[in-house]
């Protein structure tokens, strides 16, 4: 079976995690600030936080940006529905813009047509590892004073262009704060696990605060001096009681270990080269699938690179006179498996009847999704493997 996703272990991952479990440390140990380090070396930013998924770096970034009870946040809703709940979680409300019909990400004139006086904050979301047009939904953030938090779960090792430059996402350019995933199924993993960057010193405080439950053990931090610190007459230093610390909001337990980090940093050093593995695929499918007229393949615009971890089609499954999940079924049979990213968010049961979303909402993105398929990809794959998936693909849809 060729699964849609699957994560890429080696032997050097293994013997990172084995040493991890021989030292001192499992949960908050070294490892964790080294794995935050080349995490935001690697993606050119000043400060990165890792937590226990991505998931937990989006509640994270909602906290740090202030978020509460009555904010607005526009975010995409062509995503997995944490992009949206992290705002729930926070007592916001979600607001859907529409998608960009090229590139299914979200759309910034369907953005600025979204904001209202009560719009706290847009969460972007750079789909299948494409990133959005960060420039002008920077330009929209400024006019209007908001706070951007990149969800990056599909990109991390994406570039776009900046001038003459070409920068990672994740180095915060354009946003206030980029968070990533390391799912298994993501471009590098740490189990579960995530993490959000950032180049602005105060969210970065927050996310640390929140990040352990609300405390610190900073004696700099501290607010009540008196109950801190104790004085030592022999040399005159106040010193911080060995036993304190201060709980200074209501933070949560988002974690990481130094087991999943010791995993990250291995995977990290390997990820330029599964990212090019993933690109050299989706050039595969591209070149196989271009001339289908009843097939759409991705498009890449010139001033954007994709980490490419979703390979996504749109099929004109009424031309072949087949449904989705024949077709879906139809591969499974010959040992594919497919994937439908996402069902529009809005269209849970969930978002309908506590926020009253109808169909309709958003129609480029419902258009979307009723054509859309996930093919294989992941750097795993042999070049058998591609050249099955193609094959079983234009069985399965008739193309002679």
């Amino acid at each position: 079976m060729i699964p849609y996703g699957e994560q890429h272990i080696d032997e050097d991952d293994i013997r990172a995690v084995i040493e991890a479990l021989r030292s001192d440390w499992l949960t908050q140990g070294p490892r964790i600030e080294e794995f935050e380090e080349a995490l935001a070396g690697y993606c050119g930013a000043r400060y990165a936080v890792a937590v226990s998924s991505g998931t937990a770096a989006l509640h994270l970034a909602c906290l740090a940006a202030g978020i509460k009870e009555g904010d607005e946040v526009i975010t995409s809703p062509i995503t997995f529905v944490a992009s949206a709940n992290c705002v729930l979680y926070c007592r916001g409300i979600p607001v859907f813009a529409d998608i960009d019909e090229k590139t299914y990400n979200i759309s910034p004139e369907e953005i600025q047509k979204k904001i209202t006086h009560k719009t706290k904050a847009v969460i972007p979301v750079d789909f299948a590892g494409l990133p959005c047009d960060m420039e002008a939904i920077r330009k929209i953030a400024d006019e209007h004073d908001l706070i951007i938090i990149e969800d990056a779960c599909h990109a991390l090792g994406a570039e776009y262009r900046q001038g003459d430059e070409w920068l990672r996402v994740g180095s915060c350019s354009h946003s206030d704060m980029t968070v990533f995933s390391f799912h298994p199924v993501k471009h590098i993993t740490t189990g579960e696990g995530g993490a959000v960057l950032t180049n602005n010193e105060k969210f970065y405080e927050k996310l640390l605060l929140f990040r352990n439950h609300g405390i610190t053990k900073d004696p700099e931090k501290f607010s009540n001096k008196d109950l801190a610190f104790s004085h030592n007459p022999e040399s005159l230093i106040h010193n911080p009681n060995p036993w304190y610390y201060e709980m200074q909001e209501l933070g949560f337990n988002h974690r990481i270990t130094d087991i999943q980090c010791a995993l990250g940093i291995s995977q990290l050093r390997k990820l330029d080269s599964f990212v090019s593995r993933r690109s050299e695929i989706a050039s595969a499918y591209n070149d196989a699938f271009k001339n289908i007229t009843y097939i759409k393949v991705p498009t890449q615009p010139e001033d954007r690179k994709s980490a490419w971890h979703l390979y996504v089609v749109r099929i004109d499954f009424g031309r072949i006179n087949k449904s989705r999940a024949s077709v879906m079924n139809a591969l499974r049979e010959k040992g594919i498996g497919t994937h439908v990213h996402y069902i529009p968010v809005y269209l849970q049961p969930f978002y309908r009847s506590k926020l009253g979303y109808k169909e309709g909402a958003c129609s480029m993105a419902e258009s979307y999704y009723k054509m859309t398929l996930s093919l294989p990809l992941y750097p795993g794959m042999g070049n058998n493997d591609v050249n099955k998936v193609i094959d079983s693909v234009k069985d399965c849809l008739d193309v002679r």
